[in-house]
């Protein structure tokens, strides 16, 4: 039997799910952050970037009409923010729950601010003590292994 799952918000984590921070969590970058000949680095030139698909992907499930949110438990949330601007992408995400805290919290939050159950919530992420904690209340959740790709949320949804 097919399953058809309608959702309405999805939700990234960052750090190694929307992006690859020179192999570390943004956190243990070295600001000040940069844009030079198209690529973000921290001051001891480490590389941030996307992976591969996202800037696509984003679009697609915005053009599909789902909202978008990022939920980061990082310690450094102004640095991510920066981060976000500077590779083009916070200007596709509706909410952002940035902050050291659990995923309780951070979809608690979204909740809140969306009017969405959580069984509406598509969640990706690469840390699974994360991704037990949202799949408790509901939110359906996607085990990123070694970055994002395509073929992760097409096994999720038609757009």
């Amino acid at each position: 039997m097919i399953s058809i799952r309608t959702y309405k918000l999805v939700v990234f984590d960052l750090d190694f799910t929307l992006w690859d921070a020179g192999g570390v969590w943004c956190d243990c970058l070295q600001p000040p952050f940069s844009k030079r000949d198209g690529r973000v680095l921290d001051a001891a030139k480490a590389w941030v970037r996307p992976y591969e698909e996202i800037p696509e992907c984003l679009l697609d499930l915005a053009a599909a009409g789902l909202d978008l949110a990022i939920a980061s438990r990082t310690t450094q949330p102004q640095w991510a923010r920066t981060l976000l601007d500077l590779l083009g992408l916070r200007e596709h995400f509706a909410y952002e729950e940035i902050y050291p805290s659990s995923k309780v919290r951070h979809f608690a939050e979204l909740k809140a601010a969306t009017g969405y159950q959580y069984g509406e919530m598509l969640f990706f992420d690469d840390e699974m003590r994360n991704i037990e904690e949202a799949g408790e209340l509901g939110v359906r959740c996607v085990h990123v292994r070694n970055g994002f790709r395509r073929e992760l949320l097409d096994a999720e949804i038609s757009l």
